[in-house]
């Protein structure tokens, strides 16, 4: 399996998105200028003690691409390949993820270049609360609002929140706290956070399923990535009746034609420091042979760039959702276009997270607790608002989905921009 991001891949690739959007939308060339450029770029290094009294030096990253929706949105990651090439281009793709989700938020991500498996817990809060205290006044919670993402957690998210706060007065401590959304329940967090995303995934494909009158029971599917996005997905699918029949993360591929059970697989990589190697339920498979697996639907929850040319005709899946940012390279998704495979895209599939962190910021500002399954369901609503939104549009301009989700949130950014006019 591929476990390393094609960084540049990733800008390239969401410019060319972009660009065809614009082409076909005929975006206001000013406003088409304004949004290929980031508004801010904030690169930090800072050191930090670790356990054995050495000092490492960190380098951190926060890209914030444009506000002209509200504040700046976006999760913070803790991998290896986190530069600013990956961070800018993820930060682009926020911008659209919230205007087509009608979000009063702009695009913004970042994170920190570390393999954070090599650190302990105590160096990973000195790692977070460091890096937090390097980030300065570049975030704040109606300046720009991050969250978790890959490796990070609500208790990453709480030492955020802690740290931010703590450099404010005290009589404004608490008011900071929605610094960052994905916080533990016990301090502030949403109940249905930890689930958005894996819950709208599910929400995208049962929109697909209802459109193409197809009955998900029986329906067999496989998942690349077993880390939040995928468990949530895998279980909610499993509850509808599907079938999970492979698993593959980056330390292994696991394949079980009876099925594999979301939940007892849960409990075991959540032994074996969240990973699938070893798991006893299935057979380890190469990884090489994952995406040519016989399957209705597949589901890449893992890094982006994982769909290319080079196994793109292996896919046989009658449908891609998008469960990761940019899993798929544009030149391999139009080789899937033509062969009438459907594409939910990722601005539009995992979008239940930011919609679901939108509501824990909304809940803090009101100073209130909502119920799961009211959460649950305002994230649904949302999601089947906005999937009507990208199918419209697509057939209007007779284009793809993805197109379609781009135009749609390109058009709201670039009525912003008349109503508001350009400073001065």
């Amino acid at each position: 399996m591929e476990t390393t991001l094609k960084k540049q891949g990733m800008y390239e690739n969401v410019m060319r998105q972009f660009n065809r959007a614009a082409d076909t939308l005929k975006l206001d060339e000013g406003i088409r200028k304004i949004l290929a450029s980031t508004n801010s770029e904030i690169v930090v290094h800072f050191p930090v003690k670790m356990d054995d009294g050495r000092i490492e030096v960190f380098n951190g990253y926060r890209v914030q691409h444009n506000n002209a929706l509200g504040p700046y949105k976006g999760g913070l990651r803790f991998h290896p390949t986190v530069d600013i090439d990956a961070a800018r281009a993820l930060a682009i793709w926020m911008t659209w993820k919230t205007a087509l989700a009608g979000l009063p938020y702009g695009g913004g991500k970042g994170g920190v270049s570390i393999d954070p498996s090599k650190y302990s817990l105590a160096e990973l809060e000195r790692i977070t609360r460091r890096f937090t205290f390097s980030l300065g006044e570049n975030i704040g919670p109606d300046v720009d609002i991050p969250a978790p993402d890959v490796n990070t957690n609500p208790q990453i998210m709480a030492w955020i929140a802690d740290t931010f706060a703590s450099t404010k007065s005290p009589s404004t401590r608490m008011v900071n706290m929605h610094v960052v959304t994905g916080k533990p329940v016990g301090s502030g967090g949403l109940e249905g956070r930890d689930r958005a995303t894996g819950f709208g995934v599910v929400a995208t494909i049962k929109q697909w399923a209802k459109k193409e009158n197809i009955d998900l029971k029986g329906k067999r599917y496989i998942v690349q990535g077993f880390g939040n996005v995928g468990y949530w997905a895998s279980h909610f699918l499993s509850h509808l009746g599907a079938i999970l029949i492979a698993v593959q993360d980056e330390t292994g591929t696991y394949y079980n034609h009876e099925g594999i059970n979301p939940e007892d697989l849960l409990a075991y990589s959540s032994k074996h420091r969240g990973k699938v190697a070893g798991y006893g339920n299935a057979t380890e498979i190469p990884a090489e042979d994952f995406f040519g697996l016989e399957c209705d639907i597949l589901i890449p929850a893992a890094l982006g760039s994982q769909i290319t040319l080079d196994n793109v005709h292996q896919i046989k899946a009658q449908l891609i959702a998008e469960g990761a940012n940019g899993p798929t390279n544009i030149d391999a998704e139009e080789v899937l276009l033509s062969r009438g495979v459907r594409i939910i895209p990722d601005i539009l599939c995992n979008a239940g997270g930011v919609i679901g962190s939108y509501f824990e910021w909304l809940q803090n500002k009101r100073s209130e607790n909502w119920k799961i399954e009211e959460v649950l369901e305002k994230i649904e609503d949302k999601l089947a608002l906005s999937f009507q939104k990208t199918i419209d549009t697509a057939d209007e301009f007779q284009t793809d989905w993805r197109t379609g989700a781009y135009m749609v949130a390109l058009k709201r950014i670039e009525q912003t921009y008349k109503e508001r006019g350009v400073f001065p």
